[in-house]
């Protein structure tokens, strides 16, 4: 049986590079299946471009990137990492030329997810603007959405959020994109998030939500009970991260003491002091 490509373009735009750091630690599929081997049987993702594991640098790739989006129109995915500068004209985040000119994140965000199958945009910077676009945001970084919606591109859009996300929230999505096409909107939420992995709250799947059920709350740090009341925003958080764990199924953020600070939810980045409780109005009525 011959393989079929998938062609995707990584961009990377204003973030930290620790989305696709996040996605390295793949654990199964390995981040080398997954490049390398069919993701699934008959299916390879052919990376055509990415920052920061290609070997590749310089306008030979940029190229690249160019030939895939003009030779695969309609055929390839579009990923995206991090928030779009978008003051005076993206002039604050610049990815190589194009014609001997320099190109714009932005400019780069609107071509390129014009001609794809698909966006993904990967990461609470990418979904909903996240650090990049806090308070004061003088760059007016945006999230990948409002870019495309102002340019009136209507190329599907899956959010997945997450400061990092999870790697298996991304393979998973591409995974089920490949055997059974483009998400439905009865798969995703009204965040555009994929709702296997975001259909439920953290507080639904908490360890401690006995405590909480019980009024038992965790005073300090390192007390027994719910951490409710240090800030943990849990109540107000989509995903899955209690039942699937980070590193190999090792332990996630509750896990090891901390709060859940809520980084798959918009505006997260704007919320401070995270570790004071949340008002009783953002609680969901049941929680």
């Amino acid at each position: 049986m011959d393989t079929k490509e998938y062609p995707a373009i990584w961009l990377q735009t204003a973030g930290c590079t620790g989305c696709s750091v996040s996605l390295l630690n793949v654990i199964n599929p390995s981040i080398k299946n997954l490049l390398v081997d069919e993701v699934l049987p008959g299916s390879h993702i052919n990376l055509r471009f990415h920052p920061t594991v290609m070997a590749g640098s310089g306008s030979p790739v940029i190229e690249a990137m160019v030939d895939t989006s003009e030779t695969k129109k309609k055929g390839y995915i579009l990923i995206v990492e991090g928030a779009i500068p978008t003051a005076k004209d993206g002039i604050h985040g610049l990815v190589g030329e194009k014609d001997g000119r320099p190109m714009t994140m932005k400019s780069w965000v609107e071509t390129l997810a014009a001609d794809a199958l698909a966006v993904i945009a990967l990461g609470s910077c990418a979904a909903f603007g996240g650090i990049p676009a806090a308070f004061p945001n003088p760059t007016q970084c945006r999230s990948v959405g409002e870019v495309l919606q102002a340019r009136g591109i209507d190329t599907p859009l899956i959010n997945i959020p997450g400061c990092p996300p999870h790697p298996d929230w991304f393979v998973g999505t591409v995974a089920t994109v490949l055997l059974s096409g483009l998400p439905s909107s009865e798969d995703l939420d009204e965040l555009r998030r994929p709702k296997a992995f975001y259909g439920q709250t953290i507080h639904e799947n908490c360890p401690r939500r006995a405590y909480y059920d019980e009024n038992k709350f965790a005073k300090k740090f390192g007390d027994p009970g719910c951490n409710y009341e240090l800030g943990c925003r849990g109540p107000v958080t989509h995903a899955d991260c209690p039942v699937r764990l980070w590193n190999d199924k090792m332990n996630w953020c509750v896990g090891c003491g901390a709060t859940c600070i809520g980084c798959t939810e918009p505006e997260f980045f704007d919320i401070a002091p995270l570790y004071e409780k949340i008002s009783e109005v953002a609680l969901p009525e049941e929680v």
